[in-house]
């Protein structure tokens, strides 16, 4: 394999494993060795994280709460803390910096570091990541490659507390006989069209002809899957991510009926999202909402102001204008609101995540 020192770029993946239960547990010691499940409590509420306990009775991110409870009844549920998790996701971050130059973090427990024109990258990964174990108490999982999408892939080869570095013969050798869909952004419908092809890994989505999959995908998405198979990616790292919108959103025990009955989570949740943008200094210039009935269909409206605004009177007051305009024609599971084209204060790097995921 070609040292890493001497590839044009080389990029490394460093993906905290089980954040959010890794937190959990330093605060509660006695939890370790057990199943143990971090999900809200409303009837409609799904995994945030599981432990890797958890993880062989099938309970994983996105899992129905419920559905969870029934795998395993005997994991030990948590109620999310995304405040703490915020705080213990800046200090792995500040470590990241601390040792790298250029970091583009990509959520609370996930960053990308340049390594380009290190004489010893390797060396330099392994002591970052003894510092973040010895100083905030937590594992992560590397990988390091020569491009973003093989380093992402590399970092999940061997979780939890994997160091997987390929270069892109190596990657091709590794990668070539698994499924298309451990490529991000090959996703179980695009894996059953691909299998429709008699495409089902990731070498034969490298091999296949051009033409084919244009026939298939499109111009366009044609020929990005088969650079994907081909673990091709010219993606440089990005410091400076803006976010483009930022929302609110809740998912209701029991569904609403009536504008009327809408009013009170309407206003709660554009609150919460003018607070947190307010404390950011950030703004943006489209107000929507996001409507999901009872059936499951979803249904967006939003409308752009003639200036950007953070202020939570106008915010509510187009929302409500919306939602009225729309008038809800079954009962509503879900509610958002969104605020979008946010300036330039409003960065990825203080993204908020929702606090509860709900189905």
């Amino acid at each position: 394999m070609i040292p890493p020192a001497q590839w044009p770029r080389c990029y490394a993946l460093v993906d905290m494993d089980a954040f959010y239960v890794s937190v959990e547990l330093l605060r509660r010691p006695e939890l370790r060795g057990l199943p143990v499940v971090v999900a809200g409590s409303g009837p409609r509420a799904v995994v945030t994280t599981a432990s890797y306990e958890a993880r062989r009775y099938g309970v994983h991110s996105a899992t129905p709460a419920s559905r969870a409870r029934r795998l395993c009844p005997q994991a030990v549920f948590v109620a999310p803390d995304f405040d703490h998790y915020r705080s213990c996701s800046a200090r792995v971050m500040g470590l990241l910096r601390d040792h790298f130059e250029i970091v583009e973090v990509m959520s609370l427990d996930e960053a990308y570091v340049d390594l380009s024109g290190l004489e010893r990258p390797r060396a330099s990964v392994k002591r970052a990541r003894a510092e973040i174990l010895s100083t905030c108490g937590l594992n992560c999982s590397v990988g390091i490659g020569p491009n973003k999408l093989i380093a992402k892939v590399a970092s999940d080869l061997e979780k939890p507390n994997g160091f997987v570095l390929l270069d892109q013969a190596a990657a091709r050798d590794r990668f070539g006989p698994l499924s298309a869909g451990v490529i991000p952004g090959v996703g179980p419908k695009t894996v059953q069209r691909l299998g429709a092809l008699r495409i089902e890994t990731v070498a034969q989505l490298g091999d296949a002809e051009e033409e084919r999959l244009i026939a298939a995908f499109g111009p366009r998405l044609g020929p990005h899957l088969r650079a994907l198979g081909r673990l091709e990616d010219r993606r440089e790292l990005d410091t400076a991510r803006l976010r483009k919108s930022e929302s609110r959103e809740t998912t209701f025990d029991r569904d609403l009926r009536g504008v009327e009955a809408l009013d009170a989570p309407l206003r709660d949740l554009a609150r919460r999202l003018c607070d947190d943008m307010g404390a950011r200094g950030a703004r943006g210039q489209t107000i929507g909402i996001k409507v999901r009935l009872d059936d499951f269909s979803t249904h967006t409206r939003a409308r752009t102001l003639p200036s950007p605004t953070a202020d939570y009177v106008l915010v509510l007051q187009v929302a409500r204008e919306l939602l009225l305009a729309f008038d809800p024609p079954r009962p509503v599971r879900l509610l958002g609101v969104r605020v979008a084209g946010l300036d330039q204060q409003g960065q990825a790097l203080n993204a908020r995540p929702q606090l509860e995921l709900t189905i």
